[in-house]
């Protein structure tokens, strides 16, 4: 039998589940949507700028992050995502965007749910144990990260299933975890992860320190093009710049950048994601570490962290920027803010406000494909001091 992972490389065949999944409604075009094509076309118009450029990569097995819905009968359970406005889940068995190992997971936890006859979730009824798995692809080992997350209080009713998943899965499983939601919601995630067996962490490097992510923290799914945009972050620092970062999540940029700056503060908010900055802070020298002032929070709160900072960095939700920082910056502008975004009509408001004061200048924009077949396309925004 052929190895899975061979499917990385080659051109992108025609995706064969029906109905279409909702995670590509443009399946097989090429380049970022139209409209936003023109949004930020129009932007650029706007503030004098050139032609945006997009930079983009594979469209086949780019996904390492996945979270699958867990739905249908005892003997024949469905792992994909939910039609549009539904409950109703597409099986996505073969999904060419994924990285294969995601696949293979998704078929061996399928199979082992079968086989110890684990019920799945109903939302109609709230009963039904399997809800959810998440599965994260570490690049270096090329091994997965497994979370279930299932309609129970403890793990003991899945002990037999995760025996089996820990099998057939052998060395391509990195770690295995259990996740308890309850709650009657559409929220996928509990508070409180329980690790069956593995690392408390997928490590990372983006050209810098190591980056950890515990299984609750939020992570880019297309790590070689969200490594792209580190890299065009990382040349708008000058060298032995002091710098405020917010909105940093497990340190992605932060911790990737430390050799340009003379000191960074980093904020972050999440818990989860704060425990995985913290376990990268620890693993740093003494002298790069005395270089990080760690700034908890929400960002709008936390503003007063770009005090006297000669480039201010942000990478926020896509929601945008938090309205008190936004105001910060447009009355006590940097010499360069640096703004990430993953979310058009957010920049498109945060631009407007950020240029009201005539203190701030949008002087280059950069689009980054790292969602093909989708309508978000991730921005990088670079203003200076007017």
């Amino acid at each position: 039998m052929d190895s899975p992972y061979l499917q990385q490389a080659g051109e992108l065949a025609s995706c064969p589940h029906r109905p279409p999944c909702p995670a590509c409604p443009r399946f097989g075009e090429t380049g970022i949507a139209p409209a936003a094509s023109g949004a930020l076309a129009a932007l650029a118009h706007a503030h004098s700028l050139p032609a945006v450029s997009v930079l983009s990569g594979p469209t086949a097995g780019f996904r390492l992050r996945a979270r699958l819905a867990i739905r249908g009968r005892l003997d024949s359970p469905k792992l994909g995502l939910f039609e549009l406005g539904t409950h109703r889940v597409v099986h996505v068995p073969n999904c060419s965007v994924q990285h294969p190992l995601i696949n293979r997971v998704a078929d061996v936890v399928r199979r082992s749910l079968v086989d110890t006859h684990v019920t799945s979730y109903s939302e109609k009824a709230h009963m039904g144990l399997a809800r959810y798995l998440q599965v994260v692809v570490e690049r270096s080992s090329q091994t997965a990260q497994v979370v279930m997350i299932a309609n129970t209080a403890t793990a003991e009713p899945l002990a037999a299933c995760f025996e089996l998943i820990r099998e057939r899965l052998g060395s391509a499983l990195h770690s295995l975890w259990f996740n308890a939601n309850l709650e009657r919601s559409n929220t996928i995630l509990g508070p409180d992860f329980q690790s069956w067996c593995g690392p408390a962490s997928v490590v990372e490097r983006f050209g810098g320190a190591a980056v950890h992510y515990p299984p609750g923290a939020f992570g880019q799914n297309n790590l070689d093009m969200a490594q792209s945009v580190i890299e065009h972050v990382r040349r708008q620092i000058p060298q032995g710049a002091r710098v405020a970062e917010f909105y940093a999540g497990v340190g992605a940029i932060g911790l990737s950048v430390l050799d340009r700056v003379s000191e960074i503060k980093i904020n972050e908010v999440s818990a989860q994601s704060l425990q995985g900055l913290e376990m990268g802070l620890a693993e740093l020298l003494p002298a790069e570490r005395a270089k990080i002032s760690l700034v908890r929070g929400r960002a709008g709160a936390a503003r007063l962290a770009a005090a006297g900072a000669q480039v201010v960095i942000a990478d926020p939700p896509r929601k945008g920027l938090d309205p008190e920082l936004i105001e910060y910056l447009s009355e006590h502008p940097p010499e360069y803010f640096v703004y990430v975004s993953c979310g058009l009509e957010s920049l498109l408001n945060d631009v407007a406000r950020l240029t009201a004061h005539r203190k701030l200048r949008l002087r280059a924009l950069n689009a980054f494909n790292l969602s093909p077949f989708t309508t978000h396309v991730e921005t990088v925004a670079r203003f200076e001091r007017a």
